[in-house]
């Protein structure tokens, strides 16, 4: 069983709150994240949610939040042990009325390995998704 991770990490001038509610608030994402074309659902424990992503705007991905400990860390994951993806969002204090935010993906199961393979390069858009949420962040 192979694993695939994608990661990206950014600083933010802004309290972990203050993060938090951006990075949580569903109906905002569209507004401020040009990586989602759309999200349904609620953001909170045991919420499930449908994305759509400029990675790929013909599929929809159903996500369950899986982890829920605010305002610094949740989980959203979907699959099984056949293929699993996990992605992890946290928000870390780092002094100075700074944050760091940090959001991982992890492929994981028996098909990890040729179904990774067969998905688009995240990296472009994780990065461009931490940008957003700096400048939104930092915007309120």
């Amino acid at each position: 069983m192979s694993a695939k991770i994608t990661a990206a990490a950014i600083l933010i001038h802004a309290a972990p709150e203050t993060v938090w509610s951006v990075l949580t608030d569903a109906s905002q994402y569209t507004r401020w994240n040009s990586t989602i074309v759309s999200i349904d659902g609620t953001i909170a424990a045991g919420e499930k949610l449908a994305v759509v992503s400029t990675v790929d705007p013909a599929r929809t991905f159903k996500l369950k939040v899986t982890v829920w400990e605010p305002p610094s860390r949740m989980v959203w994951s979907a699959g099984n042990f056949m293929f699993k993806g996990t992605r992890t969002y946290t928000v870390t204090p780092q002094g100075d009325g700074q944050v760091e935010f940090r959001m991982e993906e992890v492929f994981t199961g028996l098909m990890s390995g040729p179904i990774s393979r067969s998905i688009p390069d995240l990296q472009p858009s994780f990065d461009q998704f931490a940008a957003d949420l700096k400048v939104a962040a930092e915007a309120e």
